[in-house]
């Protein structure tokens, strides 16, 4: 069947952000600080958890591991989308598109794949590896055969490639690619958040257990950071990916995706790490702390 108004993309036009020139230098300001305070953050954490031999336990090489991870994840895509606030290249060349749905789901759906597991260094390095190793191969399909469809237009009106934005510029039949990415996403999703409320179950049947009232609110409060952090991860991923197609809305979408992917990585280090007494009494003993005092 023929279908009109098709072209054979060879790049797409990022929309970003509508709003005044005002709103974008804002938008682009706001977003190039969290950038830089994510990278200093989870770098920072990083060569803490190196650097320290007494950090090289199975918990803390793993949130090195996501550390790694979440800087990836934000450099696959927020470096476009600042250039996109700033109007300087709003394309992005299909293989570019291809790179960036790659790079930015492989590395998401590692972190979720890792979140709440802990176990012994060797495994730690395993693990992530299969894990990137897996992510990559399942998202090789529907990549592969996005780039051999034809667009009914080059305007994505997201601010970086987004595989659901994409696929709704297809003209041609795209269902099964649909339903490929539901189950995938699913799989990524719902077996690591139900293993992590699992955990969470146990670990509020053992908090409750602590004689004192001071031991249970030191420990809920502890709790209450992590289950912030949960819930930003997989209620966004959630949302975005397994919801009903009905329930569709860009800017709303574009807003959750805006969260998911600036935010997430920002309070990683904070939350799981910089609040852990074992990490501050590193940071403290380390050489550079000491030439600071």
């Amino acid at each position: 069947m023929e279908i009109a108004n098709t072209t054979q993309a060879t790049s797409l036009i990022l929309i970003g952000f509508a709003g005044t020139p005002l709103f974008q230098n804002i938008m682009f300001t706001i977003l190039l600080l969290i950038y830089l305070a994510t990278l200093a953050g989870n770098i920072f954490m990083i060569v803490v958890i190196i650097s320290d031999h007494h950090l090289h336990t199975p918990m803390y090489i793993l949130l090195g591991n996501v550390s790694v991870m979440e800087v990836c994840g934000i450099s696959a895509v927020t470096p476009k989308l600042l250039s996109v606030l700033l109007e300087e290249e709003t394309t992005i060349s299909l293989p570019g598109c291809h790179v960036q749905i790659l790079l930015y789901f492989t590395i998401s759906s590692t972190v979720f794949l890792i979140y709440s597991t802990i176990m012994r260094y060797a495994v730690c390095i395993q693990l992530t590896s299969v894990c990137l190793t897996v992510t990559f191969i399942c998202l090789l399909y529907p990549v592969t055969m996005i780039s051999t469809l034809t667009f009914c237009s080059c305007v994505l009106n997201d601010f970086f490639c987004d595989i659901g934005a994409v696929v709704k510029l297809i003209c041609e039949d795209v269902s099964f690619i649909k339903l490929y990415v539901l189950i995938i996403s699913t799989f990524i999703l719902i077996i690591p958040l139900t293993i992590t409320t699992i955990s969470y179950v146990f670990i509020v049947h053992t908090v409750m257990k602590i004689p004192t009232d001071k031991g249970r609110m030191k420990t809920f409060s502890t709790c209450a950071a992590h289950l912030t952090m949960v819930s930003i991860v997989f209620g966004s991923a959630i949302f975005i990916q397994i919801r009903p197609s009905r329930d569709y809305s860009v800017e709303t979408d574009k807003l959750v995706n805006l969260v998911s992917t600036v935010l997430s990585p920002l309070l990683n280090p904070f939350i799981y790490t910089l609040r852990n007494q074992k990490v501050k009494d590193s940071i403290r003993n380390s050489n550079l702390w000491k030439k600071i005092k």
